[in-house]
């Protein structure tokens, strides 16, 4: 029998550290059943209130999460009383323990009328203001799932035979981190050319479940070939038709991407057996150009050797071209298309 009916842990989360989860973990292992309250008073623009929570619903299903946006909530800087006051109105259930590492915690605990069990963090004292000093640095104290939220997802569009693959991967390995293959062409190969337009909706979602999946393995950036614009071109030119679903999913790359480059089609073109003609490569390039422009989506376009490319693409992110991966780097790494 646990020692506890009810626990409850309060916080911004901001981000959710392995801290915070010390003090989830305590309260699940000693109550039967857990809330946690998420709210704060400016936000965090960059990690909003329904990011966070969600972060603790993710890796905490078992626990009931109440989260306030930052105008239904009492700013942080209110008096003691007013953040008592207002847990306790909004309390899913009532709690016999609260668990916290901070000062205010007891006064807290005989606000709501329940036990105070304090956890001492002195050993790591890790806090939210001092991962949010340099995310990257702090990644060990984070959950692979929450740091993903912070890397930077850099996408390669372009025609055919354009480098995109190569120059992904490059980076990968220049910069020490992950990058996504593209699926459509693994199914195209896998299909012989022969893709009905029902499977452009399993191209689309699929090739975002590969980016996700990279993502918990990249380090700052992640580097990936082609995404949801590529599948929904590619859909009305075979079919002269695309599914609502790949439109959907192209309209959100606005915003799922932190920089976007096209590929140039000024090297070779390299007919391997699946790609459908030299000609068409001019055509596609437009095509790409055009539709990032209609859809206000800003991109650098890289051409050249690859040499050229990796140091292109290196001084618009911001990195030196000729930076050697840290010890703890240990990239390229991809995910399996299968």
């Amino acid at each position: 029998m646990k020692p506890y009916r009810a626990g409850l842990v309060v916080g911004k989360f901001a981000p959710l550290h392995r801290g915070h989860q010390a003090l989830i973990d305590a309260a699940r292992a000693s109550c039967d059943r857990v809330a946690v309250v998420v709210w704060s008073n400016p936000d965090f623009p960059d990690m909003p209130t329904s990011v966070r929570a969600g972060w603790v619903r993710e890796l905490y299903p078992d626990v009931t999460v109440v989260a306030f946006d930052a105008d239904a909530a009492p700013p942080n800087a209110a008096p003691d009383a007013v953040h008592h006051a207002f847990v306790r109105a909004h309390l899913p259930f009532p709690v016999d323990a609260v668990f916290t590492a901070e000062p205010y915690g007891p006064a807290f605990a005989r606000a709501l009328g329940a036990a105070h069990v304090g956890l001492d963090r002195a050993a790591d004292p890790v806090s939210g203001s001092l991962v949010r000093s340099d995310v990257h640095v702090h990644r060990d104290r984070l959950d692979p799932r929450v740091y993903a939220h912070s890397v930077q997802r850099v996408v390669f569009l372009g025609a055919e035979s354009t480098g995109k693959s190569t120059l992904a991967q490059a980076l990968a390995e220049r910069l020490g981190t992950a990058y996504a293959e593209e699926y459509g062409r693994t199914l195209w190969e896998a299909r012989g050319g022969h893709v009905p337009l029902a499977d452009y909706v399993h191209i689309a979602e699929r090739h975002r479940e590969i980016e996700d999946e990279a993502a918990l393995h990249a380090r700052r950036f992640l580097f990936v070939d082609t995404n949801a614009v590529t599948t929904q071109q590619y859909a009305f030119f075979f079919h002269g038709d695309c599914p609502a679903r790949v439109q959907a999913l192209a309209a959100e790359c606005r915003a799922r991407y932190a920089h976007t480059f096209v590929c140039a089609p000024d090297i070779p073109f390299d007919q391997d057996g699946t790609r459908v003609h030299p000609q068409v490569q001019q055509y596609m390039d437009g095509a790409v150009r055009n539709d990032l422009t209609v859809r206000g989506i800003p991109y650098t376009i890289v051409g050249g050797p690859l040499d050229a490319r990796v140091a292109a693409v290196c001084r618009a992110l911001g990195v030196a071209p000729d930076a050697a991966r840290r010890d703890d780097q240990a990239g390229p790494e991809h995910i399996s298309h299968t």
